[in-house]
């Protein structure tokens, strides 16, 4: 179910209301409530698959329980084994099909285990969901979660569990939520105390990144694909992909502000994930302002399990390059996300080696926010070209095609206008510590969200997915 179709509005009005009654039974049963109407929101275009999202709950239940309740004794190798419960579903229905055309490929088999693997369909969300059963596992492993030992049955501890795992805001594309921040909220939720002008700006705002810009981009670059973008000019190529990267972040900065929104419309605060992205200056800025529920998951549960920094420059380096090249893969199951995670691991590297301890004390500067900007929306082809020989393919055709004419027409207007309010939303962060800016925006607050309703009512693009569904 897509937040941006009429469906979605009803099945949420229902929802809403129902939530909020004032009667005891939906007071006591509110997360209930939620959790049935999670499944409905994720089974409603492919029922089957919630099939695989009710064993991931189920298997972390049992596991989380267990080890609440052994001694230490037995903890470690129930968590180990839980984490291996989660990495192998994720592997078999994520990266199955992958591995087994790489084979037939590579060794020109066909038999029917490979086919029948190579015919798996992609769980909705699978990525996020089995991350967040993982962060259960580890947060009450290492004691980040208290729950109450006489209230914690295992009735109790099924519901909570189901809840974190399903709520409907953050299922499919996030963000990624941390058992420790999320299960201290699960609680009885009344509606004065909803934050109306903070529900009402995230949704408006994420809608609008949505719904107007990424929509609207999304029909004009679709001549990034193979081979039409073999006949467009270097200046074009150019574009299209400057547009692409604006297309990228309204889509899925514009799903974690409508998913922070619903979330604050249930009670619920859901972990911040954008944070300016484009104004970063070096790649560790860049990844601590962009999916910032994955790069923080990465480094809690993984790159710190590996050392993190404590074990030598060497290894540092090994370990930093490891947790960019697994969260390359963990966004798609294709090479080209490999490659992808692997040059954001390489930049990384090097800076960290010609700058050092220095990273934190760099000033933003121009030429660094245009580096890192250009670096970024060039490997963001990855996402869209996903055959390698077709990513280099638009590289040669940029160096060749400066032959051709340039074409200047509504397309390419229209890139620049929609990338505007994208480059307007920066601004308006760079400028906020301005006293003079700070009060004339906040004169002209309430007419600009006027204006983005007002749009998304009347210049919404194509309705399509989020491209964040695909992970």
């Amino acid at each position: 179910m897509l937040f941006n179709s009429f469906v979605f509005l009803f099945f949420l009005l229902i929802t809403f209301v129902i939530y909020y009654l004032p009667l005891n039974i939906v007071k006591r049963e509110q997360v209930v409530l939620l959790i049935f109407a999670s499944f409905v929101f994720y089974a409603y275009q492919k029922p089957i698959l919630l099939l695989l999202l009710l064993f991931s709950i189920l298997i972390n239940t049992i596991f989380s329980y267990s080890i609440f309740k052994k001694g230490q004794l037995r903890v470690k190798a129930i968590l180990l084994l839980g984490v291996l419960f989660n990495l192998l579903i994720l592997a078999f229905f994520k990266y199955g099909p992958l591995i087994a055309s790489t084979i037939a490929k590579e060794f020109s088999l066909k038999n029917g285990i490979l086919d029948f693997i190579l015919t798996i369909p992609l769980p909705i969300g699978i990525s996020f969901y089995t991350f967040e059963g993982i962060s259960l596992l580890l947060d009450l492993y290492s004691g980040k979660i208290i729950f109450n030992e006489e209230k914690s049955s295992f009735y109790t501890h099924l519901k909570r569990t189901a809840f974190f795992i399903s709520f409907f805001p953050h299922l499919i594309a996030g963000p990624i939520l941390k058992a420790r921040e999320f299960y201290p909220q699960i609680d009885s939720k009344r509606f004065d105390n909803i934050l109306w002008t903070e529900v009402v700006k995230k949704l408006v705002t994420g809608f609008f990144l949505k719904m107007v810009v990424a929509d609207n981009l999304s029909t004009i670059t679709d001549g990034i694909r193979y081979p039409y973008f073999q006949g467009f000019s270097s200046i074009n190529l150019l574009l299209l992909l400057f547009g692409y990267s604006m297309q990228i972040f309204a889509d899925f900065a514009g799903y974690s502000l409508i998913a922070i929104g619903l979330g604050l419309l249930f009670g619920y605060e859901l972990p911040k994930n954008f944070d300016f992205p484009y104004i970063a200056s070096t790649f560790s800025e860049f990844w601590r302002r962009w999916h910032i529920s994955l790069s923080t998951w990465l480094r809690d549960y993984l790159y710190i399990s590996l050392g993190g920094n404590r074990k030598g420059t060497f290894r540092t380096y090994i370990n930093l390059f490891i947790v960019m090249l697994l969260g390359g893969l963990w966004h798609g199951a294709s090479w080209s996300y490999a490659v992808w995670g692997s040059m954001h691991g390489l930049f990384l590297l090097i800076e960290r080696f010609l700058f050092k301890d220095k990273l934190s004390q760099q000033k933003r500067n121009f030429i660094g926010v245009v580096y890192v900007f250009s670096t970024v929306s060039i490997l963001w082809l990855l996402f869209k070209l996903t055959d390698f020989s077709y990513f280099l393919g638009y590289f040669k055709a940029i160096f060749d095609n400066i032959h051709i004419p340039v074409r200047f027409g509504i397309d390419q207007l229209s890139i620049l206008f929609y990338a505007l309010p994208v480059i307007f939303y920066h601004l308006v962060y760079l400028l906020k510590n301005n006293e003079s800016f700070r009060l004339w925006f906040l004169k002209v607050d309430y007419l600009g969200y006027a204006i983005m309703l007002f749009l998304i009512l009347v210049d919404s693009g194509t309705q399509g997915k989020f491209i964040y569904f695909q992970f």
